[in-house]
């Protein structure tokens, strides 16, 4: 990755954190506001998870690894310790890679 990329991303990142607190008591944001961009977030995050996931040097990263990571997200969905769902996603994955899925 490009390192000019990074830091402006890096920069852009930290301005976004530190306009939060300097910002609280001059803006305010309504209720569906704050909802809908912490729906944003969470939109956002599942992306960068789905493309972590699906893709390694640029190509398809394969079945196994996309399998251990949905389970993960069921997983940590309904509650489960982190530790446990780390230990089955790469279980799943293991398992999966073992019987021949990509």
């Amino acid at each position: 990755m490009n390192p000019a990329v990074v830091l402006v991303l890096a920069a852009g990142t930290y301005a976004l954190r530190l306009a939060g607190p300097l910002l609280r008591r001059r803006i305010t944001i309504s209720q569906r506001w704050e909802r809908l961009l912490g729906i944003a977030a969470t939109v956002l995050l599942a992306a960068f998870v789905a493309t972590g996931a699906a893709v390694e040097a640029g190509g398809f990263a394969g079945v196994a690894r996309v399998g251990g990571v949905v389970i993960a997200g069921v997983l940590a969905f309904r509650g489960a310790p982190f530790v446990l769902v780390v230990l089955v996603a790469a279980a799943v994955t293991a398992v999966l890679r073992l019987a021949g899925v990509g």
